[in-house]
């Protein structure tokens, strides 16, 4: 088996020894901050309201959330005129949720996006949203546009769940890319059905689950009421930023800087191995919205 270019000691000796806003960052993408005009946005937006029994904030909650992160990213006023600016009439769009049981991405982000993409003017036979079938879903088969949403969570293989990893069900046999801890993940966003498509990714951070101990492993001990959403361009990115969320939760529940079962350095190779998106903080425009009580970045 090949091994990672960043290693389990290298990410842990990382994660120590720098504070916390460069808790994640490898050595290998530390350093001087880039230009301005250089960063990659990336929007957390956080609401207090109570969550329902599926896990998310009432349905009009959550579009007021997605539509003033995705204002706010794009630089626009209006969330209709935002979404026109990266989903035209004439595409075909894929919505590629996530059904885990115990965190699912909710039907609440699903419709919501859904929503916003009608509003740009695609019909509604030109819209699909599904995860496990995606390869024979006739819409993703001729699907021109793409938006990614998933929860974020621990995972087994991976080290955690994240929008990189959303896309694994776009190939027959998703444990062939299970090697090296998932390393290669990013090799996913060159498949004929992924390539150049994705407009938006939306990570979702309600309750995320910040600890894990075996394949498929969940205990509501290790979930905590976030409430929030992050929403950028550049899947990885928004995911390096969700780590952030999730390693500062696991030094506040445990004391210390505990490890990931599994090192999720997929997330970091996918830039620095595979050029897929930003996961130097230095580069990247965190910009935060609604409710700050409690947050942990």
């Amino acid at each position: 088996m090949r091994r990672s270019s960043i290693t389990r000691r290298d990410f842990l000796k990382v994660a120590s020894a720098a504070p916390l806003a460069g808790a994640f960052i490898p050595a290998l993408k530390a350093g001087t901050p880039a230009a301005p005009d250089e960063k990659v946005r990336v929007v957390l937006v956080r609401d207090p309201s109570p969550l329902g029994p599926g896990g998310a904030p009432p349905a009009e909650v959550v579009q007021k959330m997605l539509d003033d992160a995705v204002c706010a990213l794009l630089g626009e006023k209006d969330a209709v005129r935002a979404w026109k600016s990266i989903i035209r009439p004439e595409d075909v769009v894929g919505i590629k949720t996530n059904a885990w049981r115990y965190i699912p991405t909710t039907v609440e982000v699903e419709q919501a996006i859904k929503r916003r993409v009608m509003d740009a003017g695609v019909a509604e036979d030109n819209i699909a949203i599904d995860d496990r079938g995606v390869l024979r879903n006739p819409v993703f088969q001729r699907a021109t546009a793409l938006v990614n949403a998933r929860p974020f969570r621990t995972h087994h293989w991976s080290g955690v769940g994240s929008l990189i990893k959303n896309y694994i069900m776009f190939v027959p046999s998703p444990p062939a890319y299970h090697g090296d801890t998932c390393a290669d993940l990013a090799t996913l966003w060159n498949l004929p059905m992924v390539k150049g498509k994705t407009r938006l990714n939306v990570l979702v951070m309600f309750t995320p689950l910040f600890h894990g101990v075996g394949p498929h492993h969940y205990s509501k001990e290790y979930t905590w009421e976030y409430k929030g959403l992050i929403v950028s361009r550049d899947p990885v990115a928004a995911d390096v930023t969700g780590l952030r969320v999730l390693q500062a939760k696991r030094r506040e529940h445990f004391g210390d800087d505990r490890p990931f079962q599994m090192t999720p350095h997929h997330v970091f190779l996918a830039d620095t191995r595979h050029h897929l998106g930003v996961s130097d903080i230095n580069k990247i425009e965190l910009v935060k919205l609604g409710w700050p009580d409690g947050a942990l970045i």
